[in-house]
């Protein structure tokens, strides 16, 4: 299947070189960079990749405000677009392996939405704090006791569509703008009835840069959860 993978970025120069070519490896496969107006010339260095690899690599310059949400809506957008089977989306700090992009794919075929979980045998996580390996734990149990989504890893951001389903999505109704954008995107996929599978995949910390969960986003992700679970109840009773 050709795959189109997105990669969101926000002062990522020093992974995204590494990352792109590992996922160009496959012939099939194409790349999305969309750039969020990062100060440290990661567009630069997304603009001399899309010059080496022509027609695999495309590049979007974000200029409105910024966020994860953001520039994820504006990538599907355009990505629904393009003659692709599948749509698959990943961190550009290189804790997504893309090894395990093959079999997201894979398993696309008889699913409309795949996500690389780190929690479906146990915890697949590697050099997180134990407070952090807490953290999400508890974030995806809080995710599903309020939403009462049935995956494992609700809040993973490794993720491949098949392009109709996600052209599906109300994208217009999706409001959040940072880590919680995956969950209320999983939340809309299973309310229209999408057929969602997990591939395990083993999650490595980056590398290199820095972490970009901040306090607002935190606070986001906690509100989040209950918004869908007043979403659900007002289309029920529509």
């Amino acid at each position: 299947m050709n795959a189109l993978v997105i990669i969101p970025t926000y002062n990522e120069r020093e992974n995204l070189p590494t990352l792109v070519r590992e996922i160009l490896a496959r012939p099939l496969y194409r790349v999305m960079v969309v750039d969020d107006q990062s100060p440290d010339g990661t567009g630069e260095v997304a603009d001399r990749l899309a010059a080496e690899f022509p027609g695999r690599v495309e590049v979007v310059h974000r200029t409105g405000k910024r966020g994860l949400g953001r520039s994820y809506l504006e990538a599907f957008g355009l990505a629904i677009r393009q003659d692709v089977e599948v749509i698959c989306h990943m961190d550009a700090d290189l804790s997504h392996d893309p090894k395990y992009l093959p079999d997201l794919v894979e398993a696309a075929r008889d699913h409309d939405l795949v996500i690389g979980s780190r929690y479906l045998h146990g915890v697949s996580v590697v050099n997180w704090p134990l407070r952090r390996l807490i953290l999400s734990s508890f974030a995806n149990r809080y995710v599903r006791a309020v939403t009462r989504l049935s995956v494992h890893d609700c809040t993973s951001g490794f993720r491949c569509w098949r392009r109709d389903a996600l052209a599906r999505i109300p994208l217009d109704r999706i409001v959040s703008d940072g880590y919680s954008f995956v969950v209320e995107l999983l939340f809309e996929a299973s309310r229209l009835g999408c057929r969602v599978a997990e591939v395990p995949i083993v999650f490595v910390e980056r590398r290199q840069g820095t972490s970009k969960m901040s306090k607002a986003v935190l606070i986001e992700s906690v509100i989040m959860p209950w918004r869908l679970a007043l979403r659900r109840l007002l289309l029920r009773d529509r």
